[in-house]
């Protein structure tokens, strides 16, 4: 029998015919505002080619040592602009520690002097037409040294000693507190440690007791019992306050960080700030887009004062005769110890204990939302500014906390693999975070058009760093449904600091950067690229409700982005299988679901809409979850179960029932429904192939169907102006990929290819009446395709290497032009890698490749590939330029450059300053970025061939 809640719902029985239909991906509904914005393409196309300066790329501005002066603030915002860039972030930051000041003094923040600066900046930018935000306090979490002591941010944690029976034992206080040492990865200078329960335990149990509470022992700094017969576990507890200090703070900004969880403090903290700015500069809004939190890396907080009646508020139970119970040691960035110590329970009683757990996160984050999130919403809203924020990791829900904020932010980072390697599980060769998804799925549900990315953050290869790999980082970024990039960062550094200048953090965009003169070639076509993203709508006909309940149930809350465990081990990438395979989809949360409505076989939350639901590995959901599954799977909704099924609440209270309505409810899904509610198993290898059969066995379509799959080819659906618009992408920096697409189309259309390196829009090579496509994507290669109803214009060439070449042999002059003032001259008859040659291996700048060939027949020659090329390449033919190329193949089209006879062969090629870097050995700057790491390949390889 189906209990009574779950009987309101009537199920119907659908008969045969209708639940085998294939299902056809739905358009996602849209507002009249929203249409009423989608309709012109040439005013599309007109801001395409010139991008307005919010979808520009930002920066993150660090402020270094706040060593300012007004000349050089000045002079950098003129970089910036010169750049492409459209935007900064203003981040004061601790000075580095290898850095020469060269005679700055440091400023203190909300000073006098400190603030003079700020007006400068802030006017200076507005009369460049480059947007401001501004990061609260400074570093991260913010806070400050003026906080008091209860304003601090405050942990709770535990100790245990193993203990004998028929003994005494005495313990001084200092000893207890002494032993209660958190790693903190940036301690505070002075922490105050308070014992707040001491209980005696049974060291094995096999019923959830809670114990004896001698807290009242601890007198006089002392605690002393005596043990009666049997095996205990002393616990105490440990609330420590001013533990954790903000993370490289900038003076007047460092000292303790705020207690997130103290609402009257957070806003005293925010109000400090908006007032002293608002003194000097006026409204707020009048010169600063948005204020900023950066990553809350609260290590382990997760206490105020008044918790515990909070949660007996909301829960409707007592949390502190099981607080010990419940808490972990805590170590390094406030990951818990996975180590065995204190009482022994069966597995029956840890189950009860996890649902206690549960519902103390679940009421911490709902204490972090309404104390902090919605505190700092408001604040904002409140001086004119938006909101903008890294709302993920523990003490906040990864999808849900992003729809409180404006300018929800995610992060991409420049690591190893990147454009290499990409296995089917895990982060490796992946540029975005696994938060990335989740804070685009939140942003898109609360309807929010800007996405925003902490992009191309790198601390592992900071010099080495080439605007193909920038490239194929941000690419990724933008696949997983980003579409504004913060880059990280531009450091504050005036001219006279010696080489390579202040450095803080990031990937070095910076004009001693060789590269640099490139840049602007990227800067314009990410500027493109996000204009068209921002005003476009993501397609999701997927929902995916990640078994977040299951992970924190068996591992506990993780630290976003980088957690120490992921559960199940796919999950974040099975979002990937689904773009992979030409769909599109959303993380959802059990709150959505519950929000949702249900129409003709869609869950719809606000402009949402699924088809269906994937639910991988999901064994814990609470009963109104359920049964919304229960209408959807009524009015004709599909969703997959991948491995385990539901068959428990997260429920500590009333778990019986709730169990048995959780369990009763699949139980009947599974037995009414066997065409829409579908159990598979977790998925082995191959998690793109897996993921396309499951769509042929259960008749799903997608909007975009590749012939062929690879690992390095994904795709991101959109609406624009109602057409549907791909980007699709090569992830891979060696190989070039060919394959057939389909396109699931509501009327006959035709594919233009929009180039956001140039602005241009062509029609891309299209047999209609077959529906195909034939893409070509080089290597590290991206397209934005929009299908038209029009159906006449220029024609898109795809340019590919032509097999039937001839290779350019004879002496190459070489001329190296060092970043350091240095020209060396050499003469190869053969290309080589200058990381091979011993005296060239530490070079960086320019190095110019001369050849002189005859060649008989000019009109034959349609292309000249310059072969490998490791780093940014010009060409040019007998005083004629032919362009540049900065990442994919180097081919080059001559036109009418080449004669007949002898032809001169001008190639340029710039290289990253890393090698040379890495070989200051007296340079502590260099040092700490390139000491770890590998010498890269440099220069023109080849063979340059005419074809």
């Amino acid at each position: 029998m189906i209990n009574q809640s779950f009987n309101r719902r009537k199920f119907l029985k659908l008969g045969a015919a209708t639940s085998i239909l294939p299902f056809v991906p739905s358009f996602i509904s849209t507002s009249c505002s929203q249409q009423e914005q989608l309709l012109n393409s040439d005013q599309y196309l007109k801001s395409f080619k010139e991008p307005p300066s919010d979808s520009r790329p930002f920066v993150r501005w660090w402020w270094n040592g706040n060593r300012l002066s007004k000349n050089e603030i000045l002079r950098e915002l003129e970089v910036m602009k010169s750049a492409g860039i459209g935007g900064v972030e203003i981040n004061p930051i601790a000075f580095p520690n290898d850095a020469d000041p060269v005679g700055y003094e440091s400023l203190t923040i909300f000073e006098p002097e400190w603030l003079e600066m700020l007006e400068v900046a802030l006017k200076g930018a507005k009369e460049k037409g480059i947007t401001c935000d501004m990061i609260v306090g400074s570093g991260w979490p913010f806070g400050g040294e003026f906080l008091k002591k209860e304003e601090q941010s405050q942990m709770v944690t535990i100790e245990t000693f193993d203990l004998q029976g028929n003994q005494n034992y005495t313990f001084t206080e200092d000893e207890l507190l002494s032993r209660v040492n958190p790693e903190i990865h940036s301690p505070n200078d002075q922490v105050y440690k308070e014992i707040i329960q001491v209980k005696l335990m049974p060291a094995e149990s096999s019923e959830l007791v809670t114990g004896e509470d001698i807290t009242s022992q601890l007198t006089d700094g002392k605690l002393q019992m005596e043990v009666p017969q049997g095996s205990y576990v002393l616990y105490y507890v440990v609330k420590l306050t001013g533990y954790m200090a903000v993370i490289n703070g900038a003076p007047g900004a460092a000292g303790p960080v705020l207690n997130h969880y103290h609402q009257q403090a957070v806003e005293d903290y925010l109000n400090r700030v908006s007032e002293i700015i608002s003194g000097k500069i006026g409204p707020m809004g009048d010169h600063i887009r948005a204020m900023f939190c950066d990553s809350m890396e609260l290590e382990g907080a997760n206490w105020n004062d008044d918790l515990p009646d909070e949660f007996k508020k909301r829960r409707g139970y007592d949390l502190m005769p099981y607080l010990p119970l419940v808490l972990k040691k805590v170590g390094h960035m406030g990951n818990p110890l996975e180590e065995e110590y204190g009482t022994r329970f069966s597995p029956e009683v840890e189950a009860q204990l996890k649902r206690i757990d549960l519902d103390y996160y679940k009421t911490r984050l709902e204490l972090f939302k309404e104390r902090f999130l919605q505190t700092f919403d408001q604040w904002c809203q409140q001086n004119g500014v938006k909101s903008r924020m890294q709302a993920y990791g523990r003490g906040m829900h990864p999808v849900e906390a992003s729809m409180e904020i404006d300018i929800p932010e995610c992060e991409t980072w420049l690591r190893g693999g990147i454009g290499e390697e990409y296995p089917d599980r895990g982060l490796r060769g992946r540029a975005y975070t696994m938060s990335n998804k989740y804070v685009a799925s939140g942003a898109v549900l609360a309807g929010k058009n800007i996405v925003s990315c902490e992009e191309i953050t790198n601390t592992s290869n900071v010099f080495m760093a080439t605007l193909e790999e920038i490239k194929i980082a941000g690419d990724q970024s933008n696949l997983s449904g980003v579409n504004h990039s913060i880059l990280h960062g531009f450091n504050y550094s005036p001219p006279e600091a010696p080489y390579p200048g202040w450095i803080r953090y990031g990937t070095w965009f910076n004009e001693k950067n060789p590269w640099w003169p490139y840049f602007r070639q990227w800067s314009d076509y990410k500027a493109r690229l996000s204009y068209l993203l921002q005003n476009a709508i993501p397609r999701a006909n997927v929902g995916i409700l990640p078994a977040l309940k299951d992970l924190w149930w068996k591992y506990g809350p993780q630290r976003d982005p980088f957690p120490s465990h992921q559960y199940p081990d796919y999950h974040h990438n099975l979002w990937e299988a689904v773009h992979q395979n030409g769909g599109g989809c959303d993380y959802l949360s059990e709150m959505i679901i519950q929000q949702s409505e249900m129409n003709q076989g869609r869950l719809s939350y606000a402009d949402r809409s699924y088809e269906l639901l994937l639910l991988p590995a999901i064994e814990t959901i609470e009963p109104a979850t359920m049964r919304k599954l229960a209408e959807f799977a009524e009015g004709g909704g599909k969703m997959i179960f991948i491995g385990p099924i539901p068959h428990r609440s997260p429920a500590y209270q009333d778990s019986e029932a709730q169990d048995a309505e959780v369990k009763q409810i699949m139980d009947t899904l599974l037995a009414e429904y066997p065409q829409q509610v579908i159990r598979v198993d977790e998925p082995d290898d191959g998690l793109i192939n897996w993921y396309g059969q499951l769509m042929k066995q259960v008749g799903f379509k997608s909007y975009i169907e590749f012939q062929n799959t690879h690992r390095f080819l994904n795709q991101t659906p959109y609406l624009l102006g109602g057409q549907e618009m791909f980007f699709i992408s090569n992830a891979s920096r060696n190989d070039e990929l060919t394959v057939s697409a389909r396109c699931d189309l509501e009327t006959p259309k035709h594919p233009w290819l929009w180039n956001p390196e140039t602005g241009d829009k062509k029609l891309y090579p299209y047999q209609q009446e077959s529906n195909l496509l034939e893409l070509y994507l080089p290597p590290a290669s991206s397209m934005i395709l929009i299908f038209e109803p029009e159906s006449q214009g220029e024609k898109f060439e795809i340019l590919k290497p032509q097999k039937n070449s001839m290779n350019i042999e004879g002496s190459w002059q070489i001329t190296l032009q060092h970043v350091n003032g240095e020209s060396t001259k050499v003469n190869w008859n053969e290309l080589q890698d200058l990381s091979n040659v011993s005296e060239l291996k530490s070079f960086a700048g320019e190095i110019h490749y001369n050849l002189e060939t005859d060649i008989a027949d000019p009109e034959t020659i349609s292309q000249i590939n310059l072969g490998k090329v490791h780093g940014i390449s010009e060409l040019e033919v007998n005083g004629k330029h032919l362009g540049s190329r900065w990442y994919g193949h180097h081919i080059y089209q001559p036109e009418s450059a080449i004669q007949k006879g002898k032809n001169q062969i001008r190639i340029k090629v710039v290289t990253i300053a890393g090698n040379y870097l890495k070989s200051l050995e007296d340079n502590q700057t260099a040092q700490r970025w390139t000491g770890r790491q590998p010498v890269r390949p440099m220069g023109l390889l080849g063979p340059v061939s005419l074809a």
